[in-house]
């Protein structure tokens, strides 16, 4: 059996301006899109001469005081310079601030009266604040947490280093998160 040429769907000529119309929209809204790599080279913001790139690199990072904010800092550091270190004239200053939260996130029954952790999690919560370090000018603010679980065993030095494991993990994705935060408020900056 064959098909016939009237069994194919035709396009009426009342469609065609309808579809032609329906691509154009798809095409505008297409050409509208301002994602652009966080790793070009093109200006992060509008006003901008220098690229994402080096702009990115010219934040210089505050010190801070506990261990893992140390890891967070360095971390963001390594990001935000791809490994060449802090900037020896930087264009923006960044305050850090790192705060922990260590739960016991699982527990079981033993024969005793107290139940054992076994599983725990580690919460870390960065607070930050850029500021143009000519001007002072506060460019942006914001938070970012991340968690990292990690197993909890009864010997206790153990789990002590399973606990600096779960915070260096955590550390290292929470730099990675205010990198991104603070490259996507560099490109909202007009």
């Amino acid at each position: 059996m064959s098909l016939h040429e009237d069994s194919k769907p035709a396009v009426t000529p009342r469609l065609r301006p309808v579809m032609l119309a329906g691509v154009f929209l798809c095409a505008a809204l297409a050409s509208a899109c301002t994602v652009r790599p966080l790793y070009s080279n093109a200006p992060l913001s509008a006003g901008s001469t220098v690229g994402a790139t080096e702009e990115m690199a010219s934040i210089a990072v505050k010190p801070v005081k506990t261990r893992y904010a140390q890891q967070v800092r360095n971390n963001l550091i390594f990001g935000l310079t791809r490994g060449a270190g802090e900037p020896a004239t930087p264009a923006y200053s960044l305050d850090l601030d790192v705060s922990e939260l260590v739960q016991s996130a699982a527990t079981i029954q033993v024969t005793t009266d107290q139940d054992e952790p076994t599983a725990g999690t580690v919460t870390l919560t960065a607070a930050y604040k850029l500021v143009e370090a000519g001007t002072g000018k506060v460019v942006s603010t914001g938070e970012r947490s991340i968690s990292s679980s990690f197993d909890k065993p009864k010997q206790e030095f153990a789990s002590y280093r399973a606990q600096i494991d779960a915070e260096n993990r955590a550390a290292r994705e929470l730099a990675e998160l205010l990198r991104l935060a603070i490259g996507q408020d560099l490109a909202k900056r007009s």
